[in-house]
């Protein structure tokens, strides 16, 4: 059945259908460790044209879903990302983002050129170009997969583990595609020229830094200025400003993924109007186009075409794997010394994940017709496959066999009850243990210092507003409030 030739009714009918039933069977996955966007990936494959015939061959419709897709992500991503947690990581994280990026690109490629040159058959033949290419375009490590691994499966890393990697694959995506782009224009035109190259590179990453930041700041003002009445609409209006910033920087010839991701950022770490309701919304619009984007993805490739491929496939994924994205990790880290350790190393070399940017990415040379285009999407579709696989399902068990987890803290959310971060005060839940309980059964009796109260008590399915003659027991969950921002 192909999707162009139904009524709009049949989309939607078939629309829903299939992302609900994706729902489900991620949910299924996750219970055996499978990464929840991999399964709809999988599922897009289960339902197109080699499994239940859904026929989807529009590639440069499915790249500008996967551009307004990974718009939302980066800057979802960038207002999740906090300058304080990342500041300690900011240089190590930067240069496996730009220098990490080019040295997995060229690492990558010449092995492809070699491999394929060695290997002998013509359809799996690559010049020089196209081997850097196909390289370029799964070079970046995937944003959506990063931060959905690493929060859905609550991973608590040690050594500030966790911001370096998510601020590596939100900013990294940038670089790759700046490569993507430079390498096609080179195999089209025969340009290889070195200053063309150097030029475009600081131009765009000078323009997206500048504009993600300017205009990040300009919508700061607008939404704290603006007065709706509507208050649902402040979500739409920072909607509107990701596409403006995105198109605007991209119309100044800068890097418009890196300046939404940046933009994202200077929102996130700045005193917003209704902060909360617009990272709930954003939040919730990134989990849709995820799931958009990995069903269409996955409804577009044909398993049958990847099997010419599928040797070249996996002996390039590997070696991604196993010796690009380590070498690359080490030579970037090393000027950083002992401050970041051999583990934590080991841990970043295999936190290369691919996903849906990679694929997005290897749209560009089927659109742009280069020679080989066809072969280097279904190249990138199956190393993404064996690195969500192989990488995404052994994170966390690799994590605690190099000793980089720790307990994860008890923030708790039985109360349903948030704060505005700017208020300055934090809320935080104990749980009455026979040691908190040692020093008397009531609240004037737990000696809590100044500046901390007890707000409720949650006792079974009851919820008790608390006085200083009020009776605890053993395991009543208390809320209390701290006008500390650390507790």
């Amino acid at each position: 059945m192909s999707i162009m030739n139904v009524s709009v009714e049949v989309i939607v009918l078939v629309a829903s259908i299939l992302i609900f039933s994706s729902i489900l069977i991620s949910k299924t996955g996750y219970r055996f460790g499978i990464p929840t966007l991999l399964m709809f990936l999988i599922a897009g494959m289960f339902f197109g044209t080699d499994g239940l015939g859904i026929q989807f061959d529009n590639v440069s419709r499915a790249q500008n879903i996967g551009m307004i897709a990974l718009c939302i992500i980066l800057f979802t991503g960038g207002m999740d990302t906090k300058i304080k947690e990342i500041r300690p990581v900011m240089n190590p994280g930067v240069v496996m983002a730009t220098l990490g990026v080019f040295l997995t690109t060229v690492l990558t490629g010449l092995f492809v050129f070699g491999i394929t040159s060695w290997y002998g058959e013509a359809r799996v033949t690559f010049s020089l170009l196209g081997a850097l290419l196909l390289a370029a375009t799964m070079s970046s490590t995937d944003s959506a997969s990063v931060f959905n691994i690493l929060r859905s499966q609550n991973i608590n890393l040690k050594h500030n583990l966790r911001p370096m990697l998510e601020l590596e694959s939100g900013s990294n995506d940038p670089m790759a595609y700046l490569l993507t782009i430079i390498l096609i224009q080179c195999m089209q035109t025969g340009d290889v020229s070195a200053w063309n190259i150097v030029f475009s590179l600081m131009l765009q990453f000078f323009v997206g830094l500048v504009g993600g930041y300017l205009l990040g700041k300009l919508a700061v003002w607008v939404v704290n200025k603006v007065e709706l009445r509507n208050v649902e609409l402040y979500s739409i209006m920072v909607m509107c400003f990701i596409f403006i910033i995105y198109s605007v920087v991209f119309l100044l010839k800068g890097n418009g993924y890196l300046a939404v991701y940046l933009a994202g950022m200077v929102l996130g770490n700045s005193t917003l109007f209704k902060k909360r309701e617009i990272s709930t919304f954003l939040n919730g619009m990134t989990w849709l186009l995820q799931v958009v984007m990995f069903l269409m993805l996955g409804l577009l490739v044909n398993p049958h075409e990847m099997l010419p491929v599928a040797l070249i496939a996996i002996v390039v994924g590997l070696f991604m794997i196993l010796v690009a994205r380590p070498v690359s990790v080490w030579l970037c880290l090393m000027p950083f010394g002992k401050k970041i350790t051999t583990k934590s190393k080991l841990f970043i070399s295999w936190v290369g994940l691919r996903g849906a940017a990679p694929i997005i990415f290897a749209t560009y040379p089927v659109v742009a017709k280069v020679d080989g285009g066809n072969q280097i999407f279904n190249i990138v579709f199956f190393v993404t496959l064996l690195s969500l696989l192989s990488q995404g399902m052994s994170l966390s068990w690799v994590a605690k066999k190099l000793g980089l987890t720790e307990d994860v803290p008890n923030m708790g959310n039985h109360f349903g009850i948030e704060i505005p971060e700017d208020v300055g005060t934090k809320l935080y839940e104990v749980v009455c243990t026979e040691e908190v309980l040692n020093n008397g059964r009531h609240i004037r009796d737990l000696a809590l210092p100044k500046g901390k109260l007890v707000m409720m008590i949650k006792r079974g399915e009851k919820y008790i507003v608390p006085n200083g003659s009020v009776e605890l027991c053993f395991g009543d969950i208390l809320l209390l409030i701290s006008d500390e921002v650390e507790v």
